[in-house]
This record gives C-alpha cells, sequence and structure tokens, in this order.
C-alpha cells in the first residue's frame, strides 16, 4: 500500500458546530495560527430534524460465517456510544450502521468490528462522486488587499449578509476568511465575487465538502510509474489523501468537491500521464461483486489445498491395507514410527495449522468476545481428533501400547467443511443475481456532447458513465443505452423501458420526454440532458430498495438469531455429556467390551462419539433459512417489477386477508373523460363550456383536465377561428375567459370569479354550502349519471345552477378478475373513495367489490383502514401513492401501484411498478411461497440437527450399531447449509400466477 496525505489539515464541521483545532497548511505555508471560527461568538442554530444530526454508513465485514457472527458484530457496535442502529446481514457480509457523528466516527465503528474478530471496510456511496453536504460546509478563502481592521469588519458584514452564510470571520494577520455556508443556497463563487466586489481580492483555498472516488488504474508497469502518479496527485489541487494500492491497482482518492471535480479529477490524471497509464472509474457494486468472487476463489484455493492432503491420508487409511507392495512400505519403521504414521502425522499437522489456521483464528475471536460460532465446534472437533491421535502415537512408541489413530479425522473434516463453504459461497453469490442484473443494466459509458459558448455543439467525446454531472448533454444512439435520468432536448425515438418499469411497450420520446437510465433507445438518436445522476436516478433507487430489503431482517429470523446465540454452548454441553455417558458406562460395564474397536479403550471409543458430536451440530443451516430465501424473493420481485422494502413486509403479506383499494387511478385507469355535457338554462353549449373550462383551467385535478380538455375539442370544431396550430397547441388559453380569486377546495370542487360573478364547479356540498338550490330535475339527470358510474359535476353562475358535466373515469380491464382471484385466495376487497355513493356503488358493481366505503376523505381512509384492523385482521392498501400516503402508512401493508419512476414513495411497503392490479396478486402470492420456503428450510435445518445429533450421539448404537464417523459427521454439517441454500433459490424458479390457474378457469 502506497499512503499519501497532502500537506493540509482540514477542519470539519459537524451539526453541532463542533470542530477540530488542528491547524491548516498549504503548500507548506501556515496560513493560520488560531480557528477563526471558534472565537466567533457560537450561534444557536437547533437542529432541523433527525436526519442532519445522524450519519448512516455501510460496512463490509469479512469473516462472518453464521449467525452467531452477525449476531456478535451487532452487539459490538450497539454497544458504541453513539450508535443510534446497526444492522448485519450475514448473506452481504455488510453491516448498515446509523450514528450520532458528533459522538462517534467511522473509524470507531471500524475498530470495533475489528476487535470482535472481523475484517471491517467502509463502503462508499453508489454513483459517481458528488459534494455530499450534510448541512454546512466551511470554507476557508484568502483574501488579498486588506490593509486594516476596518477592511477586516467590511469583508466581514459582507459575508455575514449573504443568504445561506450561517458564520464568518476573517483574520487580517493571515489574509484567510472562513465562512460556514449552506452550498444549497450559496455557491463559493458567489462568496468570491462578494469578496471581489468589496474591492478585495479572493480564492478559495480550501473547504470541508469531501469526496471519495475508486479508480482502477491500466499500464503501470514499474516504481517510475508509482512515482508518477505520486506527484500528479501532490500537484493536483483538491485532492487531500490517496492510496494506490500495488496489488489490485486500486486508486482510492479523497478530494475536495468544491475546488475539484470527479470527470476534472480523472481528466487531469489521464492528461498529466502522457499516456503512460490510464483510470477508470470503478462501479461500487461491481467492485463489491468482484470482493465476493475472490472470497469464493479463495475458499476453492484452500479447498484444493486440502483436498491434496486429504487424498492421500485417506489413501494410506482406506486403501494402503489392501495394497500389498504400498502396504509393506507403508508399515516400514524409521525411528519410534513407521512410515505411514510419520506421513499421516505430517499432513495431519498441515491440515490441522495451515488449512485450518482460519477456524482458529474465527474461533479464538468470537470467544474472546463472549460469542461462540460454527468455527468453535469445528476447531473443537478436530482439535480433539488431532491431539489425542498425537497422544496415542508417542504413548505408544513410549510405552509399546499402540491405540488406533484418528490422524485422518481433521483432514477429512476440514476438506468436506471447506467444500461445504465453497458450494455455500457460490450459492449465496446466486441469491444476489438480481441486483447484479440491475447495475449491468446501465452502460459503463456515454457520449458527451462538447458544446461552445453559444450552445452549439462543436465535437463529441466518450466518457466514464460514473463521471457524468448535472446538465451534461449526451448522444444517445439508435441500439444503446441510456446511462441516466434527464429529459430530451432534441430528436424522437422508441425507447424501451420494459427492464425498468416492466411496461413492455416501447414509449416515444420527443423533445421535454423524460428518460431513465438503463433503458435502451431502439430507432433514432437522441440528444438528453442529464438532470438526475449517481444515487439520485430510478435505477439507482430501485437497486437501493432492493439491497436495502435484501440487508432488513424478518420478524420470524429473531427466531432463528436466539437459537443461534445458544445452539454453540448447548451442543459443547451435549458433546461432553455424550463422552460422560459412554466413557463412565464402559468403565461400570454398562455395554460389553468387544463394541470398542481392536486395541481401542473406553477413552477412545467415547471421545469419538464426543467429536461426531461436536461437528455435525450446525448452526449455519438455522441461520440460512430465512436470510437467504428473503434474498431471492426480493430479487424475483425486482425482476417481476414488485419491489419488496424489507422482510418484515415481506412477512406481513403473506397474512393478509383485507385488501382495501382506491378508486381513482388504482381500479380505474385515470383517464377521466367527459361523457354527457347538459345545459339547464340558455345559455349557449359553447359559452357554458367555455365558463366552465375558465374556471376548471386553475385546478390541475384529472376531472379538471378533462373538463378543460372536452372544452376545447369543442372549441376546435365549432369555431373556425381557432387556428390548426392552436388545435395542436395544448397550452393555448387564449379562449378562456380570466378568473380571479380561485380556489380549489378539497372533496367538493372549485370556485371563482369570472366577469365579477361567482362560479361554482363541484358536487352537491360544494353547491349546499354556497346556498344554490338544485332543482328536481337536475337531481334526478344527476343520479342517473351516478347510477351508471359517471360522476355529476355540477355548474353555479351567479348563484343559479346552469349544467351538468358528466366524467367517468373507465374501469381497469383487469379488475374484476382481480378481485374475484383474490377471492379465490381468501383476500375480501374493499373499496374506498371520496366520490359519492352511487358512483362508488356502480363502480364496485363493475369490479365485483362487494364491501363500499365512499365519500371518504384522504385523512379518512385511515381510519377506514384501523376500522377493520381491528379485530387482528392484516389489511393492505392498494393506491397510487400520490394522496394515499396517510392511508399507506396506517395499513399494515401499504402497495403503491403504477408509481412507474416515482419509486421513492416512504409509506409503502410494496411498489408495484406497473400499473396494473395483477401485481397485488403477485406480491401476495409471492411472500406465501417465499414464507412457505422458509417454513420448510426451517423445518430441514431443524429436523436435520435433531435426528443428527442423538445418530451421532450414539443412540441408535446399542441396537443397530449405527454411528457416524467424526469424517462423515462433518460432511453432514458442510451439506446441510448447501442444501438450504439450495432450497432457497428454487425460488427463482418463480413464476407469477395465472389468473386462469387462481380462479380455476378451464378454457376449452
Amino acid at each position: 500500500m502506497t499512503p499519501t496525505f497532502k500537506d493540509l489539515q482540514l477542519t470539519e464541521v459537524d451539526s453541532g458546530g463542533v470542530r477540530d483545532s488542528s491547524a491548516i497548511d498549504i503548500a507548506g505555508g501556515n496560513l493560520e495560527d488560531v480557528r477563526l471560527l471558534d472565537s466567533y461568538d457560537d450561534y444557536d442554530h437547533p437542529e432541523d430534524d433527525y436526519h442532519e444530526r445522524v450519519t448512516r454508513i455501510q460496512v463490509r465485514v469479512t469473516g462472518m460465517t453464521c449467525a452467531a457472527c452477525s449476531n456478535s458484530v451487532e452487539g459490538a457496535l450497539l454497544s458504541l456510544n453513539g450508535v443510534v442502529s446497526a444492522s448485519v446481514a450475514l448473506l452481504q457480509n455488510k453491516a448498515d450502521v446509523v450514528f450520532y457523528p458528533n459522538l462517534i466516527k467511522d473509524d470507531d465503528i471500524k475498530n470495533a468490528i475489528e476487535d470482535a474478530g472481523f475484517e471491517a471496510e467502509i463502503l462508499q456511496e453508489q454513483g459517481p462522486t458528488r459534494a455530499k453536504s450534510h448541512g454546512t460546509l466551511v470554507g476557508h478563502f484568502i483574501i488579498g488587499g486588506m490593509t486594516c481592521a476596518a477592511c477586516v469588519n467590511s469583508v466581514e458584514g459582507i459575508l455575514r449578509m449573504l443568504p445561506g452564510v450561517k458564520r464568518a470571520i476573517v483574520a487580517l494577520a493571515t489574509s484567510l476568511g472562513e465562512v460556514e455556508y449552506d452550498p444549497s443556497i450559496t455557491t463559493k463563487e458567489d462568496i468570491i465575487n462578494a469578496i471581489e466586489d468589496a474591492g478585495f481580492e479572493a480564492s478559495l483555498a480550501q473547504s470541508t465538502g469531501q469526496d471519495r472516488i475508486m479508480l482502477g488504474v491500466t499500464g503501470i508497469s514499474n516504481e517510475l510509474d508509482v512515482h508518477m502518479i505520486n506527484d500528479i496527485l501532490c500537484n493536483l489541487k483538491g485532492v487531500r489523501q490517496f492510496n494506490y494500492n500495488k496489488t489490485t491497482n486500486d486508486l482510492d482518492i479523497l478530494f475536495d468537491t468544491e475546488i475539484l471535480d470527479s470527470r476534472a479529477l480523472v481528466d487531469s490524471i489521464n492528461d498529466e500521464s502522457c499516456g503512460n497509464f490510464e483510470v477508470r472509474v470503478k462501479n461500487p457494486y461491481m467492485r463489491m461483486v468482484s470482493q465476493n468472487l475472490e472470497e469464493s476463489s479463495h475458499m476453492w484455493h484452500q479447498f484444493k489445498f486440502s483436498l491434496s492432503i486429504f487424498i492421500p491420508i485417506f489413501s494410506m487409511r482406506f486403501i494402503g491395507p489392501h495394497i500389498p507392495l504400498l502396504n509393506s512400505i507403508l508399515r516400514f519403521w524409521i525411528g519410534p514410527f513407521k512410515i505411514d504414521d510419520w506421513l499421516r502425522l505430517i499432513l495431519a499437522s498441515l491440515a490441522q495449522f495451515v488449512v485450518g489456521k482460519r477456524f482458529y483464528l474465527a474461533a479464538f475471536r468470537a470467544l474472546r468476545n463472549g460469542a461462540t460460532n460454527m468455527d468453535v465446534l469445528v476447531a473443537l472437533g478436530t482439535s480433539a481428533a488431532y491431539f489425542y491421535s498425537v497422544y496415542a502415537l508417542l504413548y505408544g512408541a513410549i510405552t509399546g501400547f499402540w491405540s488406533r489413530t484418528y490422524f485422518e479425522t481433521s483432514p477429512m473434516l476440514i476438506t468436506f467443511v471447506l467444500f461445504g463453504k465453497y458450494l455455500e459461497s457460490i450459492a449465496k453469490g446466486k441469491t444476489s443475481d438480481a441486483i447484479k442484473k440491475l447495475v449491468e443494466l446501465a452502460p459503463s459509458t456515454a457520449l458527451l456532447l462538447i458544446l461552445e459558448k453559444g450552445g452549439d455543439v462543436i465535437g463529441e467525446r466518450e466518457i466514464d458513465a460514473l463521471l457524468i454531472q448535472p446538465g451534461d448533454l449526451l448522444k444517445i444512439l439508435p441500439g444503446s443505452k441510456v446511462p441516466v435520468d434527464g429529459f430530451v432536448v432534441s430528436g424522437s425515438s422508441y425507447v424501451n423501458e420494459s427492464m425498468v418499469t416492466g411496461e413492455s411497450a416501447p414509449v416515444l420520446k420527443e423533445i421535454n420526454s423524460l428518460v431513465i437510465g438503463g433503458t435502451i433507445n431502439l430507432h433514432g438518436s437522441l440528444h438528453v440532458q442529464a438532470t438526475k445522476i449517481g444515487s439520485d436516478t430510478v435505477l439507482s433507487q430501485i437497486i437501493s430498495l432492493v439491497e436495502t430489503a435484501q440487508m432488513s431482517k424478518a420478524p420470524i429470523q429473531k427466531f432463528a438469531d436466539y437459537v443461534a446465540s445458544i445452539f454453540v454452548p448447548t451442543v459443547v454441553i451435549l458433546s461432553m455429556t455424550t463422552f460422560i455417558l459412554w466413557f463412565f458406562g464402559g468403565v461400570f460395564r454398562a455395554y460389553p467390551r468387544d463394541w470398542l474397536p481392536q486395541n481401542g479403550s473406553y477413552f477412545e471409543f467415547a471421545l469419538m462419539f464426543s467429536i461426531s458430536v461436536v461437528v455435525v451440530a450446525c448452526p449455519c443451516a438455522l441461520g440460512l433459512a430465512t436470510p437467504t430465501a428473503v434474498m431471492v424473493a426480493t430479487g424475483v420481485g425486482a425482476n417481476n417489477g414488485v419491489l419488496i422494502k424489507g422482510g418484515d413486509a415481506l412477512e406481513r403479506a403473506q397474512k393478509i386477508r383485507c385488501v382495501l383499494f382506491d378508486k381513482t387511478g388504482t381500479l380505474t385507469q385515470n383517464k377521466a373523460a367527459v361523457t354527457t355535457v347538459k345545459v339547464f338554462s340558455e345559455m349557449d353549449r359553447g359559452d357554458f363550456l367555455t365558463l366552465v373550462a375558465s374556471a376548471e383551467a386553475n385546478s390541475e385535478h384529472p376531472i379538471s383536465t378533462a373538463i378543460l380538455e372536452y372544452a376545447r375539442h369543442f372549441h376546435f370544431f365549432e369555431d373556425p377561428n381557432v387556428t390548426t396550430d392552436s388545435q395542436n397547441d395544448a397550452t393555448n388559453t387564449g379562449w378562456l375567459l380570466d378568473t380571479l380569486d380561485f380556489s380549489a377546495i378539497p372533496g367538493r370542487g372549485v370556485q371563482g370569479y369570472i366577469n365579477e360573478k361567482q362560479i361554482l364547479v363541484g358536487n352537491r356540498s360544494l353547491l349546499a354550502e354556497k346556498g344554490v338550490t338544485i332543482p328536481t330535475n337536475v337531481e334526478d339527470f344527476v343520479v342517473d349519471l351516478e347510477e351508471n358510474a359517471t360522476t355529476g359535476i355540477l355548474v353555479a353562475y351567479d348563484s343559479e345552477l346552469i349544467g351538468v358535466v358528466g366524467v367517468a373515469d373507465p374501469l381497469k380491464r383487469e379488475a374484476p378478475i382481480v378481485v374475484e382471484g383474490l377471492f379465490k385466495m381468501g383476500v375480501r376487497s374493499i373499496m374506498v373513495t371520496g366520490d359519492n355513493w352511487r358512483t362508488a356503488k356502480a363502480v364496485a358493481k363493475e369490479a365485483g367489490i362487494q364491501d363500499v366505503r365512499a365519500e371518504v376523505m384522504p385523512a379518512g381512509k385511515a381510519e377506514v383502514i384501523r376500522s377493520f384492523q381491528k379485530d387482528g385482521s392484516i389489511v393492505a392498501m392498494v393506491g397510487d401513492g400520490i394522496n394515499d400516503s396517510p392511508a399507506l402508512a396506517a395499513a399494515d401493508v401499504g402497495m403503491a401501484i403504477g408509481a412507474g419512476t416515482d419509486i421513492a414513495i416512504e409509506a409503502a411497503d410494496y411498489v408495484l411498478m406497473k400499473n396494473n392490479l395483477e401485481d397485488v396478486i403477485t406480491a401476495i402470492d409471492l411472500s406465501r411461497k417465499t414464507f412457505a420456503r422458509i417454513r420448510l428450510n426451517y423445518v430441514f435445518a431443524m429436523a436435520y440437527n435433531f435426528i443428527a445429533l442423538p445418530v451421532a450421539a450414539g443412540v441408535l448404537y446399542p441396537w443397530f450399531r449405527l454411528r457416524l464417523p467424526p469424517w462423515i459427521a462433518g460432511a453432514c454439517m458442510a451439506f446441510s447449509s448447501v442444501s438450504v441454500v439450495c432450497s432457497s433459490l428454487l425460488l427463482r424458479r418463480y413464476k407469477k400466477p395465472r389468473l386462469t390457474t387462481i380462479l380455476e378457469i378451464t378454457l376449452e
């Protein structure tokens, strides 16, 4: 490793305003002897919210083998002062930690994990590097031209008046100003311009804005190249610290985001190297995949080495005696021992202390921290067999009484355990295939268009996709992938978005159309301006949701964690009990001596049973039963357009007994259209529509949009003065009347003034509230509309009802089948809506829903949910995620349907990417099948231990002479965990349920 630190130390500012007292050195010159802001009067800056006070990081943890290990790491983290929460995922080898940065630092967390006996590495955020501002930054500015205290006061006064500046202090002696500011409000350029406008010179020396980037370096062949890259980075302004790993050719750089951006950093290194070497950004997700592959490869090499020891020692023990020549050679004496004894001793020692070193180290770490795990059992079992054999060999050499040795037990046991671990690592790697596929959707490079000052394109260059910045103009060629989220500025084409949204039909993209990173451009060339990069893109949010869900623990996992915490001590006690019973049973003649092996003793006989008990027990199978299934299920869900936010949501969903559907946008297509217009006054139909459209033009409600669209089309056909261009321009509003004092009344309608007369457009409640009488003939007309699933919109002008507009929202074609399918699955469907009772009942009847709750305000939907939860039922709410947040949060399982690109819906437990109700059935069915698999895993793991332990202890030996030699017991233990993981992997074969199967429909 080549660690290098630039010769400047930074002043960190946390949310509480606490900073260290280290000095700032720039280019070797001491610019400041005292901390500026420390001498400034401290303001009271209360914390804005919880998220500004805490920090969340992820740590890669290496060396965990079972649930007991993850519990040990969790315990070590939670014992730290300042840690709010810690969750450790065994399969991903990661820990998610939330902590107070003013009480504890990243390094303290890393050290705590290492003290617990595991290796730790702080993981960087996925995506391109960018400023990660948590509240404020501190910038240090070199200010020239100050001559006296008056200059200082002038600069300080100007800086403090800037919006976003929290504190500012200037030191005349060092010509240095230190400013704490909010980068989301003001920038370093604003501060520099303000100082220069006051008549002084200014430049940024450094800031506390920092980010880390991991680069892969190709072309470094000797030490001169290493020195060159060191010199380049040392002379590059804004680079704070860097590390070059000669083994992996990785370059880890910490840099100041206020001075240097990631693309400029990479370009500077490539340019300064004069073509000697090239650097590219390493995707953190792919880096983790490569680390997992390295771990599997390391396990494979260890297994091969162990196997190379196992084969000869196995041959000498079981094959050699049957080959006369070989047997005579092996029985030749050299010193106190025969050749086969010497060979078995040497080979067993290599297996025990070279290959088996990992088990000793892991067991020592666990015991040092008061924990136990599978490594403790393996170390105990192999050590007992090895050291007994050494004792028997030495005892025979001294006394001449030769007992049987068991040197083959240790290598065979270690070999089988390592092979099982290798298979387990391969199987566990397959459980994360979903994330790998999602990561691979994003292209590795992009075509950046180079613009001149006037905005004209003068060229293009290929850049790393992780170096794209907001505002970049990108060229998307036909057949290539869109690298990041953005909007089209020129060109038109069809884009395949099925890999992200699940919608199979290509979508037309024209100017101002939004595009999603990871989707495929099919035909024409597009110029796209980047708007969201890194973790802000839709694809990154999907990956984040899946990854978070896979790291979360289902409540059922608590049972396995508890069993794991007591499992190893229980097995050790059981092993000791087995030894005592068999040994003293033999001493006191409780069983005949002919049960003993040839030249065997009661001690040896009891010891083999005891070792078998230790090595046959498998806590790993229990610990892997739940997380592997949850991991596979969340990945399968993502592939089917169902994003699951955690194991707890997955567990609750399998118990759902009631599903509440929102009407508009959930059961219906959310494509409201005017079906009827009836004027009940002398007003002309065109004038009536103009009046209504003018009032509704200020509202964004779907019904308002439908009325406005209908009125526009009416005028296009009726008014010959409307030009074709106006007809095609949806934003043309020249034909509308001015509306004053407009206001939208939630759940009722809109009101305003046109030509100094009040206009009301809404339901009965609005008109009744304003004292407008509804004639009987109008009421009968509205009732007839409502009974046909059409909403009647009443219009009153100058306190007189003048007409009715009928608006209908067609039902989704799959709604009736889904409702019936849920009924077949034992799930009751309820519709809850703010619409009137007649329309609600008509829509519910069409959908096949018996239970309807109508005229419910958005806040009242949560109360409806609570009423169903009173009897203990698990209730799900399916909404469009816009105005259903209270209900989604109140439900046991919230499902946001048709989210499309809006996937960051905090209130929902499930995000159904497609606007298709069939995914509700998929979500429930997947959760049921997942937990059926988890129960099967637990039954298998528990049954294995319940059966294997008594057999290993020799319970069946008195009747059937059935026993498990230690090496066979070790093989059983190794393959038990592999079988549980493979059982979970069967979920990858999950297919969405066919509605014809659910409904038991037979098609002729």
